[in-house]
């Protein structure tokens, strides 16, 4: 929706269009582009022809005649400039008050960039700090925390019709359905200042409706030639009768240098690379942003806590999504470079948190990455969103977390009532049945996959994390072995093992993995030979953690005698006889690593056999499967787990 605002993320989306079409996918696909101020020659790219698109839907006659349409199209808004610049925000904000006091309604105020709105509002406030709670100003942007973006927008939608004044971003030019009686607006770029016009008198209800065009003092975060050719025809609207309803502006084309700019395209290559997404050595995601946003607008995403001591316990949780604050990169490296303040980061790896590094004298800070913060550092308010600014201390969001997970099993194993491996396969198989009668899918793999999927939680290292004298439940009935367990009976991951049970625990534990090397095993379960590369491959990355690659951890416990390992599963590990339901039983199998390596294997269960990474590869590559279908089918398996899992944590009360 408005593609004008997506920046490299535009041709993004025709090239993901491009690489459908072409890789094939389980079902058919479609992709659609909506906005009233772009041109269909923007989603040209070097794969995509936008010539095979068909007619684009827009108003027909009988549509734009019907008399609601018309009372919006027609709605008349004068326009006229401010006759004080932007950067003299004081006389800005006097002119403001003066043309609005004998005006009724909304007030929105659009500016360019997020710190002329926090300047232009402090004025604001500063000049009104003696009005009632309900006509102070409103900050809306896009560097708030989800919660208190959502209350700041509640706030401007309760304002309509009332007299208040809204100070914004262009993050009001997409998605927000409010009506101002009056609007200023920066000068923009001709689309943005249309899709700005939008929102005065939106509902054509008002009689006087006003536009006031203010002189930013910098172009940033537009380009000198994108604010002239919106100067162009604001000059040419002024000119003429200066009004700028939708009819009026309809007819006005878009400038060429309107056109949403990309420096960087993701090819073919780039995109198959993206289906492995096994992190990096350092434990860190691919970073996709060149494709998503443009460079200026990376950012990073804050939160704040309370904590005692100097680094943060092992075990506080990690970052919540209802925590997280958007911040630009830059402003936060001088603010922490500023105020000498330290920012931490989750090591994935060593599962702890450590101090950002400096280099150079500044922090290594990533884009895209999430950072902690004291709540003394300050920096943020629930009005005003980010801001450096603000020195108090910041009221971190209340949130529920537990510290049972291990945190590099990531598994939702904890939680919810006892259920064994077979109880819980069971209801996986079932909930697949349902998602395939939804979605139409034909794969034989998937059945095969969900009933063999938790095999790995056999594996000893997995039910060492269950407490000694919790190991069979207390309900009398038998669970073992287990696939679920209530929190109280898993181990803490800071727990020292008893005696005898150091070897057994690993870090960085997958039981997917135990389970994919197993029947990969040629001949186990029945499964049919020309599946069984799909049905480990589904297994294997139905948690994300394994996919092109199996590879050790670093600091992964090491065992004895050179034997391979990764993951926690160490060659010759042996899975006990297991009952998977439906009258299934897995026979004991001793694991194998050899497929780690590369080349053709030597050794039994794999003797003249292909490594790992050349089953997965061929798999991807291969003309009937691909990699889009591949996901869609991880992702189905992936669905089944979660419904079951969120079953098992529901108590019936009779």
């Amino acid at each position: 929706d408005e593609v004008q605002l997506m920046g490299a993320g535009l041709p993004t989306t025709a090239q993901l269009t491009a690489f459908r079409a072409r890789l094939g996918s389980d079902s058919p696909t479609s992709s659609w582009w909506m906005s009233a101020t772009s041109e269909l020659d923007w989603l040209r790219t070097v794969d995509f022809d936008p010539a095979t698109l068909p007619e684009a839907i827009k108003l027909e006659e009988l549509d734009i005649n019907a008399e609601p349409v018309k009372k919006i199209r027609l709605a008349q808004k004068t326009v006229a400039r401010c006759a004080t610049p932007g950067k003299d925000t004081k006389a800005l904000t006097s002119e403001i008050f003066d043309k609005i006091k004998d005006r009724d309604g909304l007030t929105l105020i659009v500016v360019n960039t997020v710190k002329q709105a926090r300047i232009l509002y402090a004025e604001i406030s500063k000049q009104r700090k003696d009005a009632p709670e309900d006509e102070r100003p409103i900050l809306l942007h896009s560097q708030f925390r989800p919660e208190d973006r959502a209350k700041q927008l509640k706030k401007v939608t309760d304002a309509e019709g009332k007299r208040r004044l809204v100070i914004s971003t262009q993050i009001v030019e997409a998605g927000m359905d409010i009506s101002a009686a009056t609007l200023f607006t920066e000068l923009a770029p001709w689309s943005s200042l249309v899709q700005r016009f939008g929102r005065c008198n939106r509902r054509g209800t008002e009689p006087d409706a006003r536009i006031f065009l203010i002189t930013p003092e910098k172009p940033l975060p537009y380009t000198e030639e994108q604010l002239a050719a919106g100067a162009v025809e604001i000059s040419k609207l002024l000119a003429s009768d200066a009004n700028a309803s939708p009819a009026s502006l309809s007819v006005v084309p878009i400038p060429a240098v309107d056109r949403p700019p990309a420096r960087h395209v993701i090819r073919r290559r780039d995109f198959i690379d993206l289906f492995d997404t096994t992190p990096d050595l350092a434990g860190q995601d691919i970073d996709i942003d060149r494709w998503v946003r443009e460079i200026e607008d990376r950012s990073v995403q804050l939160f704040w806590r309370i904590w005692d001591g100097a680094p943060p316990v092992t075990d506080f949780p990690q970052g919540h999504r209802r925590e997280l604050c958007p911040a630009p990169i830059g402003s936060v490296k001088e603010w922490l470079k500023k105020k000498k303040l330290t920012p931490w980061r989750w090591d994935y790896l060593e599962s702890e948190w450590v101090k950002v590094q400096k280099d150079m004298g500044e922090f290594n800070i990533v884009p895209g990455q999430i950072y902690l913060l004291a709540s003394e550092a300050g920096g943020y308010s629930p009005e005003t969103g980010f801001d450096t600014s603000i020195p108090s201390k910041v009221t971190p969001v209340s949130i529920a977390v537990s510290g049972t997970d291990d945190g590099n099993e990531q598994d939702p194993a904890s939680g919810g009532n006892w259920q064994s491996i077979a109880q819980h396969t069971d209801d996986v198989c079932g909930e697949l049945q349902s998602i395939i009668g939804e979605t139409g899918v034909i794969c034989a793999a998937l059945p095969i996959a969900a009933r063999w999927h938790d095999l790995g939680k056999a594996h000893e290292a997995f039910r060492s994390k269950i407490k000694l004298d919790r190991r069979v439940s207390q309900d009398g009935k038998e669970h073992t072995p287990i696939a679920k367990a209530p929190d109280g009976a898993w181990k803490h991951h800071l727990e020292r093992d008893a005696e005898g049970e150091t070897l057994k625990r690993r870090r960085h534990f997958r039981h997917e993995l135990a389970s994919a090397l197993a029947v990969l095993q040629p001949g186990l379960g029945g499964i049919p030979e020309e599946l069984r590369n799909l049905v480990a491959w589904l297994i294997a990355a139905h948690h994300g953690k394994v996919r092109l690659s199996i590879r050790s951890m670093p600091d992964e416990c090491v065992p004895p005698g050179q034997k391979r390992f990764a993951r926690g599963v160490w060659d010759g590990d042996l899975l006990p006889e297991v009952l998977l339901g439906n009258s299934i039983l897995s026979p004991s199998v001793a694991l194998s690593l050899e497929p780690m390596e590369l080349g053709l294997c030597t050794e039994k269960p794999f003797e003249n056999q292909p490594s790992w990474a050349e089953r997965m590869l061929d798999l991807r590559d291969a003309a009937e499967i691909g990699p889009l279908r591949l996901a869609y089918w991880e992702t189905l398996l992936r669905a089944a787990d979660e419904r079951a899992s969120a079953k098992n944590h529901i108590t019936i009360i009779k």
